[in-house]
């Protein structure tokens, strides 16, 4: 059995601790957080953007740890997954992997590059594994989508274009708090650069235009350049939307033998063929905003238990797409073209 301990009991940890419940050979062992009341079960004031509305949860069964150096001196705790707002990620999974402990840490796996390449770093030197929750992949139409392009049965990718938009975010002062999050150009599109660097692989350059304010990427549209040959990427990504769509995500990916179209605002996914036909793929755990989220855990409970590195929760894939964001952040503020 593994024993997970999840630090920071805000709307991710809520997430984390429900779909936690659906796990095979592991469970939640412990809770940090430094509010009593989230500690007595009270998480009336931990609502998202997405999933059920919060209220009080049973910790019977489960220790309570106001203190992360106390639960890190718990033996009984195999995985730490850390679930804090990312200015928090680096020092608290560099205390874990140094108490020997498995992480597991909330996207994005850190606010700087060199931050990430610390936590990656620190991982080798102790043996244990860095896993970074980079949900995504586990989404039913991005996991088709991913096995589609790697797996090669369509041929080869020619292009792509990914979309994530939301509204700006009003559920908590932290994740509107760019000195804590990156702004949306790191939080929010990190989603984009993570998958692209997985389906398509890491460019050789970004260009991006954008937006600013008060110093943080807003919305920006970048162009991924990998040089002749292609493949030729894009994504729009941002906090810029009206509330009255408070989000949206999706990409047309074009291979040589199909073509695959997602829009979460209307357009399921589509797969054109060269034939002429389009179809509807059959998606497992459609419309469950839990289950990504249950299966990111679970390939994160496998890896502990097997001491195999899920290749969807690498920390060094998530690296590479922190260095993204970064980049096309300097490229929106310079008006040029930078080397990745």
């Amino acid at each position: 059995m593994v024993r997970i301990g999840i630090v920071g009991v805000g709307f991710m940890g809520r997430i984390h601790y429900l779909a936690a419940q659906r796990l095979t050979g592991a469970k939640v062992a412990a809770v940090c957080s430094r509010d009593p009341a989230k500690l007595a079960g009270d998480w009336t004031n931990t609502r998202g953007n997405f999933g059920p509305e919060p209220g009080r949860v049973d910790l019977s069964g489960v220790k309570t740890y106001s203190a992360f150096a106390d639960m890190l001196a718990d033996p009984d705790i195999d995985l730490i997954d850390i679930c804090t707002v990312t200015d928090q990620h680096a020092p608290l999974a560099l205390q874990a992997l140094a108490a020997g402990k498995h992480v597991l840490v909330e996207k994005a796996i850190a606010l700087s590059p060199a931050d990430a390449d610390a936590m990656v770093a620190a991982a080798k030197t102790a043996g244990k594994l860095l896993m970074v929750a980079h949900v995504l992949p586990f989404f039913p139409e991005f996991k088709f989508a991913a096995e589609a392009v790697r797996g090669g049965q369509y041929g080869k990718l020619l292009g792509a274009h990914f979309k994530r938009v939301i509204a700006v975010p009003d559920w908590s002062a932290d994740i509107a708090d760019a000195a804590k999050t990156g702004g949306p150009a790191v939080d929010l599109h990190i989603h984009d650069t993570h998958f692209i660097g997985l389906v398509c692989g890491v460019p050789k350059e970004v260009f991006a235009v954008g937006t600013v304010a008060n110093g943080a990427v807003t919305y920006l549209t970048t162009s991924y350049l990998y040089g002749p040959g292609g493949p030729a990427v894009t994504c729009s990504s941002g906090a810029v939307c009206m509330g009255g769509r408070p989000f949206t995500h999706g990409f047309e990916i074009y291979l040589e033998k199909a073509s695959l179209l997602y829009d979460a605002g209307g357009q399921p996914l589509t797969l054109l063929t060269a034939d002429g036909k389009a179809t509807q793929p059959a998606l497992a755990g459609g419309g469950d905003p839990l289950a990504a989220f249950a299966d990111e855990l679970q390939a994160a409970a496998d890896g502990v238990r097997t001491g195999a590195e899920p290749d969807l929760l690498s920390g060094q894939l998530a690296r590479d797409a922190l260095v993204l964001c970064h980049r096309e952040i300097e490229s929106v503020k310079t008006g040029r073209a930078v080397a990745v």
